[in-house]
């Protein structure tokens, strides 16, 4: 029985009751790709791209502001070759005042457009997330 037999193939969502290293264990068994951030001690919304971008070992251009990133995660991958599903973790998402509510939604909208983008192609990308 899949871990993620509940879960929409494309979806954002809080992280809850999964555990990080059960996903990335369903990433590997399922052949999807498993990208991980921890976003502990990062401030700013560009403080909070490069985490993103360096560890999801993304060109330093996609890790630049929300635009970019929305760019590497969909037609940059995309470019790269066909695409068997991802699972990403987001982990303690600031609630700073340098970034703040709208900063996180704006980054949750853009996996959220990366889901719909996956979506589209039939491609499961599955998105947890938590706050600090």
């Amino acid at each position: 029985m899949s871990l993620l037999m509940t879960v929409p193939p494309n979806v954002v969502q809080s992280i809850r009751a999964f555990r990080v290293a059960e996903l990335q264990e369903e990433a590997g068994r399922l052949g999807h790709h498993f990208l991980y951030a921890h976003c502990a001690n990062t401030l700013t919304k560009q403080q909070v791209c490069a985490r993103i971008g360096e560890n999801f070992y993304f060109p330093k251009q996609c890790s630049k502001n929300f635009d970019a990133l929305r760019v590497c995660l969909t037609d940059t991958i995309a470019k790269a070759g066909a695409q068997t599903g991802f699972i990403v973790v987001l982990e303690q998402l600031p609630n700073a005042q340098k970034f703040d509510r709208e900063a996180r939604e704006t980054l949750l909208d853009v996996f959220r457009d990366a889901a719909d983008f996956w979506g589209e192609k039939k491609v499961p990308f599955r998105v947890f997330y938590s706050f600090e």
